[in-house]
């Protein structure tokens, strides 16, 4: 594919990395040191504008992306119309911008074919989003949902206390509509069988139906509660929505934001959350409101380094688990190593829907998870893949991808390796990254 991004900062640089190996890839950015620094890739790099008529019309002929990740919607929103005009119209091409500014969306991901946008993403609201996933289930760091909310993915760490230490993987009690893809164990990741051991320490990724999901938290949480209270420190974007969200669980919210037209902001729209005109990194604030008695503090501030000492303080103060927000993505493994329990970056969901894009037809949704180490991909079973009409036990899979989760018309389990899959199943594969050409094969 020939793939155009506009915008060389953190998120363009990040997509520009994870393409240019298998896509001609073209970067345009206005910012001379941006622009060096993708040079450092085997890229194109323009220096220019990339909303300028004149520039997209350059390389816009033979392209089948655009993605527009400046740090201004506008022109992100301006560069899509326009290259959408500009493109030919007998060839399929697809555009996407980023967003930051709610007036645009009111969702994480929408549509906005009538201005020539094919995929409008706002990072701020899947970050609040994914947070509010992981707060539904006080034991788990990670989630995800998939067809349409029907399969969800978490994932949970085994504490050293727990009963599930040194038990074999078919001695779990699991639900038939739920299945363990895949055991994160320091640097290894393992696709576990039957005999597999689980070990403290070791992150465990389960998949299953959303409904059972809540039984799957209580087996590794062992008596841990749900989450009642909760401090938000920074009510921008991602906080307020954030709010929005779990204001739905009765939980007990407060908000720490610095600006005070904010907080009158928050205040009115949110009458049952306690919003309190302050600086997160306050000590006495923060022991007067009550943070050794939150079940969750989650920092979500603009800068990184004031989030990661929110934390650090609400968890030495005596927090029971502390969220933060990381906008540096080579952030978040870092965040983690020093005592964080969950650190998310909104950029995530930009590139997520980037490769989903440039992954071939028949893919729904794309996540990658612990760093990349792996994914897991939504297909859409086509009359023409493989995989239909087969038992699953007779398709070659490749090794390092597992068949987790299928929804047949509406329903949703684990196929075994008598299922045969038809035209419109919606499929949930794990995969490693080494398998997933061969997998993308399978359904094309």
């Amino acid at each position: 594919m020939k793939i155009i991004i506009v915008g060389a900062g953190e998120v363009g640089y990040h997509i520009a990395s994870s393409l240019y190996l298998n896509n001609d890839v073209i970067v345009i950015d206005n910012d001379e040191d941006a622009c060096a620094r993708a040079d450092e890739l085997d890229v194109q790099v323009i220096h220019g504008n990339g909303a300028n008529i004149s520039i997209l019309g350059q390389v816009i002929n033979d392209a089948d992306l655009l993605v527009a990740v400046t740090g201004s919607d506008e022109v992100n929103i301006v560069a899509c119309t326009a290259a959408k005009l500009l493109a030919p119209s007998y060839r399929p091409f697809k555009t996407m911008s980023r967003v930051t500014n709610p007036d645009y969306i009111d969702r994480p991901i929408a549509t906005r074919t009538q201005i020539g946008i094919d995929v409008m993403i706002c990072p701020e609201l899947s970050l609040a989003s994914e947070v509010a996933e992981i707060l539904s289930i006080p034991s788990a760091i990670d989630a995800e949902v998939f067809a349409d909310g029907k399969i969800k993915m978490m994932e949970f760490v085994v504490s050293e206390d727990s009963d599930l230490v040194d038990k074999n993987m078919k001695d779990l009690d699991l639900s038939d509509c739920c299945i363990v893809s895949a055991i994160y164990r320091q640097s290894d990741i393992i696709i576990p069988h039957g005999d597999d051991v689980i070990h403290s320490a070791d992150h465990v990724v389960v998949i299953g139906k959303s409904d059972a999901m809540a039984n799957v938290g209580s087996l590794f949480a062992g008596h841990e509660e749900n989450v009642s209270r909760v401090m938000i420190i920074g009510g921008g974007t991602v906080g307020f929505y954030l709010a929005k969200l779990i204001e739905k669980s009765h939980a007990t919210i407060k908000i720490i934001e610095k600006n005070r037209d904010r907080c009158e902001f928050i205040a009115e729209a949110l009458p049952k959350v306690l919003v309190l005109k302050g600086n997160g990194t306050d000590i006495n604030l923060l022991k007067e409101e009550g943070v050794q008695d939150m079940d969750v503090v989650i920092s979500v501030t603009d800068s990184d380094e004031k989030n990661l000492l929110c934390a650090l303080l609400a968890k030495q103060l005596g927090a029971k688990k502390v969220v933060v927000r990381a906008d540096h993505l080579d952030y978040v493994p870092l965040f983690e190593l020093v005592g964080v329990d969950r650190a998310v970056s909104p950029r995530k969901a930009t590139i997520n829907e980037v490769l989903k894009l440039t992954m071939g037809t028949g893919i729904e949704a794309l996540t990658m998870i612990e760093g990349e180490k792996a994914e897991i991909i939504e297909y859409t079973a086509s009359s023409k893949s493989k995989v239909v009409g087969k038992p699953l036990k007779n398709v070659k899979f490749p090794e390092g991808a597992l068949v987790s989760m299928v929804v047949h018309k509406g329903d949703t389990f684990v196929p075994r390796g008598n299922y045969i899959i038809k035209e419109g199943d919606r499929v949930l594969i794990f995969s490693l990254p080494s398998a997933h050409q061969d997998v993308e094969r399978l359904f094309k």
